[in-house]
């Protein structure tokens, strides 16, 4: 009698579907049970990632900028909205260069799902493509103001005070908008913020500047200031306050400045960083730190909307390009970062490997920006300097 042969064992499919059991002896061809398809879990993975990455990006368009615990995925690099999906996508021709290709369908779902990722992300992937047109800039007017734009890094607490001071003069700024001037506690915590006292050091390395402190903020002109009216909760401050309230309501410094026979309103901004590393309250920290931080932006785009003048908007908003915080206030004003070389201009951290940008310069539409450039802080930040060569319009 011959000896029946021995059923072979399961093995993978080409297409990296597992095979299914074999029909039972006897049973008609095409009337056994359709087995299901089994992926393989590389398959499985890529799959998983791409529909996942897609979600999560949907999410941010319907959720950055208008619930708080978006803050959250909103502390990805912004790059992130243009590579991911690349990366992603250039899995499908990996898997058939080592011969395991993706089954047709979760090849299908991968490629239309990283196609709608990066459509739907690149807007928000903080690119400046302008920057590759190349060419000769066109040259910049007779009395173009430079500006410097700096969140300095707790001021000099950690450098050396005439090496410090020596940096800001050497950048030969008609005006400087600076932020965390000021030094700071470790020990105290949240509380920790200590004021600074160089306002004469100031104006004797600055001559004919006019130099406006207030908490944290710092802005030295060149330009006569004509006014400086408060803004947001700044305004509801009493008379006395110390320090400390005043360095947790005064986030936006506007100075009305006299060039010419024309009037530039600058605010310069710090907005509150919205995360504590520390575990205790965490998610209340969050949500506290989103309520301030709308506050404030509340205040700037009031402010602007009933400001006559050209204006500038620079400082540090710990917001990136991703971010929808900024929406009311890059409607309005336009990027100065349109007239820099950089295709991905980055401010933070300062050194090889910058991944964010934290730090803008925003112009009203009249405003001409002639050059933007990202500098090295030598050191004594972790931001980068923002540097922008700008004209008035002229009075009709």
């Amino acid at each position: 009698m011959t000896r029946p042969t021995p059923l072979a064992p399961d093995r993978d499919a080409p297409d990296g579907r597992a095979a299914g059991p074999s029909a039972a002896p006897g049973a008609p061809a095409g009337t056994g049970p359709v087995p299901r398809p089994r992926w393989c879990p590389a398959t499985r993975l890529v799959l998983t990632v791409a529909v996942g990455w897609l979600l999560l990006v949907v999410g941010h368009r319907v959720f950055t900028g208008r619930w708080w615990f978006w803050l959250l995925p909103d502390l990805a690099p912004p790059l992130a909205y243009a590579v991911v999906p690349l990366l992603v996508a250039a899995a499908v021709p990996a898997a058939r260069l080592l011969r395991r290709p993706l089954p047709a369908r979760p090849r299908a779902v991968v490629l239309a799902a990283t196609a709608g990722a990066f459509a739907l992300g690149l807007p928000h992937a903080g690119l400046h493509p302008a920057a590759l047109a190349g060419g000769d800039p066109p040259p910049v007017p007779a009395g173009a103001l430079r500006v410097l734009v700096w969140n300095t890094g707790y001021w000099d607490q950690a450098d050396e005070p005439d090496r410090f001071l020596r940096f800001l003069v050497d950048q030969r700024a008609d005006l400087y908008l600076l932020q965390e001037y000021l030094h700071w506690d470790t020990t105290a915590g949240l509380a920790g913020a200590r004021p600074v006292d160089a306002v004469d050091r100031l104006r004797a390395a600055f001559p004919g500047f006019t130099v406006v402190a207030r908490g944290e903020l710092l802005t030295v002109s060149r330009f006569p200031v004509l006014a400086r009216p408060p803004v947001g909760p700044d305004a509801a401050l009493p008379a006395d306050a110390d320090f400390g309230q005043v360095f947790t309501a005064a986030k936006v410094l506007r100075t009305d400045l006299r060039i010419g026979d024309r009037v530039l309103s600058a605010y310069n901004v710090h907005l509150p960083v919205q995360v504590n590393l520390a575990p205790h309250r965490f998610l209340d920290f969050v949500a506290e730190r989103d309520r301030a931080r709308r506050t404030q932006l509340r205040a700037l785009t009031a402010d602007l909307a009933g400001n006559p003048y050209p204006v500038l908007v620079g400082g540090d908003l710990n917001t990136t390009p991703a971010m929808g915080d900024l929406r009311g206030l890059r409607d309005r004003l336009r990027d100065a970062a349109d007239a820099g070389t950089d295709l991905h201009p980055v401010t933070w951290p300062a050194g090889p490997l910058p991944a964010w940008r934290l730090d803008w310069a925003l112009v009203s539409p009249t405003v001409r920006v002639h050059r933007y450039a990202l500098d090295s802080p030598r050191g004594l930040s972790d931001h980068r300097t923002q540097t922008v060569l700008l004209s008035l319009p002229e009075e009709p």
